[in-house]
């Protein structure tokens, strides 16, 4: 039996692994441009687009620490304002459209923090979107549903659980902000 389209977007991604370039980030979106093209006849993304897992992780490499998760979203889901810390991350639409916009950080002269929207685009099924590490940006599920992959450099919930390095940005008086969320 011959390879699964995961298997062979990992096999690529590990034999290409080292620090950020734009030649490692431009070859992992070509790679993964081709495994959203995937058709749903192979098993695994059959069961993904049966079960609709909010969040499923499809491979974890142990040597180089990649990750590669699916979800799958409903019309209307938003996740707001958020940077990946030091990461870097590649979302891939599979079936459906994802809006996502990204943000300025500004400081003010007192010290507040306020974010500033730079533009929103529109993620079809078959493309890609690139962040790299500090970038800021917002998703919203356009279509009925959507499957998504996001490939991250590294484990998040690490980053975030354990090193305090995400930022979530919070809507205070129509501005988006630093800071806990208001009770």
């Amino acid at each position: 039996m011959g390879r699964t389209s995961l298997q062979r977007f990992t096999e690529s991604v590990r034999s290409h692994w080292g620090p950020l370039t734009t030649e490692l980030a431009e070859t992992c979106q070509r790679r993964m441009e081709i495994l959203l093209a995937t058709s749903t006849a192979e098993v695994w993304l059959a069961a993904l687009h049966r079960d609709a897992p909010a969040s499923e992780e499809l491979h974890r490499d142990p040597d180089h620490g990649f990750v590669l998760l699916a979800h799958a979203e409903q019309a209307g889901l938003y996740r707001p304002p958020h940077d990946h810390g030091r990461s870097w991350v590649l979302y891939g639409i599979q079936h459906g459209e994802i809006e996502m916009g990204t943000y300025a950080r500004i400081q003010g002269e007192k010290g507040e923090v306020r974010l500033v929207k730079r533009n929103t685009v529109r993620v079809r099924a078959g493309e890609a979107q690139l962040y790299l590490p500090g970038d800021i940006h917002d998703t919203r599920c356009i279509s009925d549903s959507a499957v998504l992959f996001r490939f991250t450099e590294r484990d998040l919930r690490v980053e975030d659980k354990h090193h305090r390095r995400l930022t979530r940005y919070v809507e205070r008086n129509g501005v988006w902000t630093t800071g806990p969320t208001p009770a």
